[in-house]
């Protein structure tokens, strides 16, 4: 393998020339512990059991996420669910809002502090370079895991496993993967997919449901819907497709979410995403610039809708908040992430009959990620500098426990759920506010809005499908008993009979066998990660595909698009992407041999 510390070495000499205002743009630079000390004295929140009879120090950790789409501290239900159980404060520093996560991890490694608690977006160079240069703690020096993660340990011992064997050299262990699954075939989706077409399913029922075949077939559709509701509720334009940038990594997010939809993703479960397109369940693989690739197929498809006048003009310069907001207000028609439909799909929509929902496409097989007891790429670590490690893991261990699982991802005991006969139902206020309303929350809770007050960590820890040990059902409220067995909404009624009475999207896909789902692998080694001067094209590269594939949507002509195709795949080849993504391929193969086993 070759040195990380190599690589640790080019990614600090990128700080010299980033300049001096992006490296100090942020206070959320310098640690912000509060010095201040404290006693547990409010109310522990519904849900939470009792604080440990000794007074603990309140502390703030800073939080440094590489995933997180909020920075600062964090307020509201959750906030005060951590301040109540653990005394401690979150402040959130995220490298999405602080200049790019490249750039903002150079920073803080170069400074010689990580944060307290670090969200790595994956388990690839920069978690292994923070490993190899001392950044992070090893939770089994002084007993710390032992002492600290008793629910890692019993809930997540697979995922333990393999960070142990894959990054601490057979003794260590620096984090733990998210999205611990049970173990067992299939899809690990509840209702929906990560990926999946939904439309606003009230305007398509008025066109009478037509038929689509393939991608492209969207657009004539959608053009229809528009003409029916040019306007929102507030008399703002909508749009089939309002993107936004700021999610762009190698590639533009929303181009590559038609590979998703066509059962391929960016990497292969296993290794960091490159410039390959993998598919979930057979040994398929694409280049983003393969000439018949769903990736350029995609920016065609937008180009076209853009000149349907389907394209919100916002797009190029908005971030994913501002989406968030129109989709609330019914400016948008299309999704690509049907979590993102909870914002418009609130219940009174959903009794009226509006809404969006699954209208599928023909050719679809939707990328579906399996169950991992290993855990998935995204980790949680502690920082090296973190004064109070012990408080850390306590935290990292209640997310890994039945009771923090429930609350991060439902909210608190008695404001949006309650055990009834030791099962859960919603209340009230939780089948208004779930899954992410505005609805305001009590001061009891922690004030604010629901959705205000959600987990902004951006990571989990287990499945939300995975079986909760302490009642039975799964995490995920849309399928606890007594929600599967109320009666639908009026929305839910139509979308359910045109789907031959299917109760779910996942459902409706599966029985239809629309669905490419990836088998995962254990390895007992780490990914093999690129060199640093290949690492170095593939930023060169992915930037010049990111800057062309946003000018081609936009393009004013088809001639124009087409010569902007052009030059993005010449100078991205001249930038070295074919060198990039041969070495992508290799270890994609390698992938597939151990899918075999």
């Amino acid at each position: 393998m070759l040195s990380i510390r190599k690589s640790l070495v080019v990614l600090l000499a990128l700080v010299l020339v980033v300049s001096t205002a992006a490296c100090t743009s942020s206070s959320n630079n310098n640690k912000t512990k509060n010095p201040d000390s404290g006693t547990v004295t409010s109310k522990p929140t519904e849900g939470t059991k009792d604080p440990e009879p000794e007074a603990k120090e309140e502390i703030t950790l800073d939080v440094f996420s590489m995933l997180s789409n909020f920075s600062g501290e964090q307020t509201g239900w959750f906030a005060k669910v951590i301040k109540d159980k653990f005394n401690i404060k979150l402040n959130i520093i995220a490298s999405n809002l602080e200049g790019g996560g490249d750039t903002k991890f150079a920073t803080m490694m170069a400074s010689g502090d990580l944060g307290d608690l670090v969200v790595f977006g994956d388990d690839g160079e920069k978690y292994l370079t923070a490993i190899e240069a001392g950044m992070l703690v090893d939770w089994t020096k002084d007993g710390l895991l032992d002492d600290k993660g008793k629910n890692i340990l019993k809930y997540a011992p697979k995922a333990i496993e393999k960070n142990k064997a894959n990054f601490g050299k057979g003794s260590s262990v620096y984090g733990i993967g998210f999205d611990v699954g049970d173990d067992k075939p299939g899809p690990s989706e509840a209702k929906d997919l990560t990926y999946h077409p939904n439309l606003r399913w009230d305007l398509y029922e008025k066109l009478g449901r037509p038929a689509i075949k393939t991608m492209e077939d969207y657009l004539p559709v959608l053009k229809q819907m528009q003409e029916l509701e040019p306007k929102s509720a507030t008399g703002r334009p909508t749009y089939a497709f309002s993107m936004w940038a700021d999610w762009d990594g190698n590639m533009m997010v929303a181009a590559k979410a038609w590979a998703g939809l066509h059962g391929f993703d960016e990497g292969d479960g296993f290794n960091p995403g490159g410039f390959s397109l993998v598919s979930g369940d057979k040994e398929e693989i694409q280049g983003v610039l393969d000439e018949d690739g769903y990736y350029l197929r995609g920016l065609k498809l937008y180009y076209d809708a853009n000149q349907m006048g389907l394209v919100d003009p916002d797009s190029i310069t908005q971030k994913f908040d501002d989406v968030v907001n129109k989709m609330k207000d019914g400016q948008l028609l299309f999704t690509w992430f049907p979590w993102l439909d909870d914002t418009y799909n609130t219940a009174e929509h959903l009794a009226e009959g509006k809404g969006f929902a699954l209208v599928p496409f023909e050719e679809e097989r939707t990328f579906s990620y399996g169950y991992d007891p290993y855990g998935g790429q995204r980790v949680w670590a502690i920082g090296s500098k973190a004064k109070h490690p012990d408080r850390v893991l306590e935290l990292i261990d209640w997310l890994y426990s039945p009771e923090g699982m429930m609350v991060s991802t439902n909210g608190p005991e008695g404001l949006t759920w309650e055990l009834k006969d030791g099962k859960p139902v919603l209340t009230d206020f939780g089948v208004q506010a779930l899954p992410a309303n505005d609805s305001p929350v009590a001061a009891e809770f922690g004030g604010g809005s629901y959705k205000d007050g959600m987990n902004q960590l951006n990571n989990t820890s287990f499945k939300n499908t995975n079986i909760n040990p302490d009642n039975g059902d799964p995490y995920d409220y849309n399928l606890w008993k007594s929600v599967l067995e109320k009666s639908p909404s009026k929305l839910e009624q139509s979308w359910r009979d045109a789907m031959g009475g299917a109760l779910t999207a996942k459902e409706y896909l599966e029985k239809n066998n629309q669905l490419s789902v990836l088998k995962m692998i254990f390895t007992g080694t780490p990914p093999e990660i690129r060199s640093p001067e290949l690492e170095q094209k593939r930023g060169q590269v992915a930037d010049v595909i990111k800057q062309y594939s946003w000018k081609m949507v936009f393009a004013k002509n088809e001639a124009e698009f087409t010569k902007l195709r052009g030059e993005m795949i010449d100078k991205a080849k001249g930038l070295g992407y074919d060198e990039v993504l041969a070495f992508g391929i290799e270890q994609n193969k390698k992938v597939f041999e151990y899918r075999k086993k």
